[in-house]
């Protein structure tokens, strides 16, 4: 949903050419969802850290793995660069290493990547999972985002950067995995102080990325997840996150329901997107309250038909 709601409103501030002072709820609300890609990688490294089979072989696992991202990520690759996104600079094979099909594909090359090296790190987890080796690693992280988002000249090719950029939280996801019960005890008796923080951190994203925007009217200012901001209120709200859904007994099957679609949504969303945007959209952008009835729009639709293609057998397999 926080990716629905990144490319939402960013569609709304390209239509005013980026005028944010006229559009403070559009930069605030894509400035406080800047924590879903980090997050997504996140849950990879805890999931996939939970459910690894010790006895499995490398290529047995690769094969399960790769089949459950790969295949929807070809299959939605085809559909955005022959049908959507017609024009394009590069060749459909590069455009799938590079995840150019469509915009909200840009980050599963770099999850693939952790995918194949993912058997190397659960073999040195113990190493990387060390107390002050994980505060290493966290300060180089936090370096290469500063690097990134304040001067601009990484010179890495895109997959490695997104990579690079995303490491300490995969790891990070693979640390919680083993340590569940500690972090809920933690969160429960911090938990309004660390509320308090999180929301001052989402503040702070917000405030960041539209000064530094207006400093600089570089649109990557707020474009850009990759900052050490976003790391820290990531890291956050991730804990009470998952805090909240763990506590939380009312409505668990509906969440449940939600995530399983999840997939698929953040695969066509953009087709309803473009499509709402094109007859709708355009017109009515500066209406009050456009950015939350857009988002409900784009968002409905894609879960509505994720619902109804998961009721297909198998084609979830291909779809996600």
């Amino acid at each position: 949903m926080a990716v629905v709601l990144i490319h939402t409103s960013t569609r709304t501030l390209e239509a005013s050419y980026y005028n944010l002072i006229a559009f403070p709820v559009s930069i605030f609300l894509n400035q406080i969802s800047r924590f879903a890609v980090p997050l997504f990688f996140m849950i990879s490294g805890f999931v996939l850290e939970l459910n690894y089979d010790f006895n499995a072989g490398f290529w047995p696992y690769l094969k399960k793995r790769f089949s459950r991202i790969f295949i929807p990520y070809l299959f939605w690759s085809a559909v955005y660069y022959f049908f959507v996104y017609k024009i394009h600079h590069v060749n459909f094979i590069q455009a799938l290493l590079t995840g150019n099909s469509s915009y909200q594909l840009y980050f599963i090359p770099s999850l693939l990547i952790f995918y194949l090296i993912f058997p190397l790190l659960h073999k040195i987890y113990k190493t990387i999972s060390n107390r002050w080796v994980l505060i290493l690693l966290g300060l180089i992280e936090l370096c290469l985002l500063y690097r990134d988002y304040y001067y601009h000249n990484s010179t890495n090719p895109f997959p490695v950067d997104m990579a690079l950029f995303n490491y300490y939280v995969f790891i990070l996801g693979m640390f919680a995995s083993h340590h569940q019960e500690k972090i809920l005890e933690l969160v429960s008796k911090c938990k309004y102080w660390l509320l308090l923080i999180t929301v001052g951190m989402g503040v702070y994203v917000f405030w960041e990325g539209r000064s530094t925007y207006l400093a600089t009217y570089n649109y990557l200012a707020f474009y850009s997840q990759w900052r050490p901001s976003v790391l820290v209120y990531t890291i956050l709200l991730a804990g009470l996150l998952y805090y909240f859904f763990t506590i939380v007994t009312w409505g668990s099957s509906v969440f449940k329901a939600l995530s399983k679609l999840s997939f698929f949504v953040f695969f066509i969303h953009v087709i309803f997107l473009e499509t709402l945007w094109f007859y709708f959209g355009k017109y009515f952008y500066t209406r009050p309250l456009f950015d939350v009835l857009f988002f409900a729009l784009v968002a409905g639709l894609s879960f509505a038909a994720a619902y109804l293609v998961h009721k297909i057998p198998h084609l979830s397999k291909i779809t996600g």
